[in-house]
């Protein structure tokens, strides 16, 4: 795909059209990686005729560098940690305990946002589609697919627009597939390679859900 990639919903339409192979199956399901994600999995979605949901993760940021991700946590209670990172901050029990409690805190505000009392859609032997706007370290994407794995799906496929290719190989090795349409070089940061990359905030991630789920904006 040529970079920059004008907005995310283009990233999406251009997803769709590589996982066209799964189009047409009962058993699928996209599910989207809160807030960036919907967008892209909406449009997925909508060209595989599959239902949109959600799988909300929320990134353990370094306590000195918030932006650095040491973990992540999924709904659920999965968790997967770079202990490398970990180790070479020196981020102790207590300090990483207390970054986690604030994004459970988070997580479950979230729910509530986005989902209301919409319950969580079956996942057990389904063929599930994780969609994020893009990946960097890979670590809320994992958690992601660890939080998934609890529900014994059929099949793990992770879907994204752009991504460093060591963290692609690492995703391959977790889920049962990964698609990329660009993995450029060197990888700062996933915005660099959209030509429009706003933040999201809740109100268009519910406005885009309930589009989709065909249900008014509460």
């Amino acid at each position: 795909m040529d970079l920059p990639i004008p907005d995310r919903r283009t990233a999406g339409r251009a997803l769709a059209d590589a996982l066209a192979g799964y189009a047409g199956r009962d058993d699928l399901l996209v599910l989207a990686l809160p807030r960036g994600g919907v967008p892209v999995a909406k449009a997925v979605a909508e060209a595989l005729d599959a239902p949109l949901d959600l799988m909300l993760v929320r990134k353990l940021g370094a306590p000195t560098q918030p932006e650095l991700a040491v973990g992540a946590i999924a709904t659920g209670g999965a968790r997967v940690l770079n202990e490398d990172i970990r180790a070479a901050l020196r981020i102790s029990d207590v300090e990483l305990e207390r970054v986690a409690g604030q994004e459970r805190a988070e997580l479950e505000r979230r729910q509530r946002a986005y989902r209301g009392d919409r319950p969580v859609p079956e996942m057990t032997g389904k063929c599930v589609i994780l969609v994020d706007d893009g990946v960097a370290t890979g670590a809320t994407m994992r958690a992601a697919i660890a939080a998934l794995r609890q529900h014994d799906p059929a099949e793990v496929v992770v879907a994204v627009p752009v991504a460093p290719q060591d963290t692609l190989g690492k995703l391959r090795l977790e889920a049962d597939e990964a698609v990329c349409l660009a993995s450029p070089e060197p990888f700062r940061a996933i915005g660099q390679w959209y030509r429009d990359f706003p933040q999201l905030d809740d109100e268009t991630v519910r406005e885009l859900l309930a589009e989709s789920w065909g249900e008014p904006v509460t």
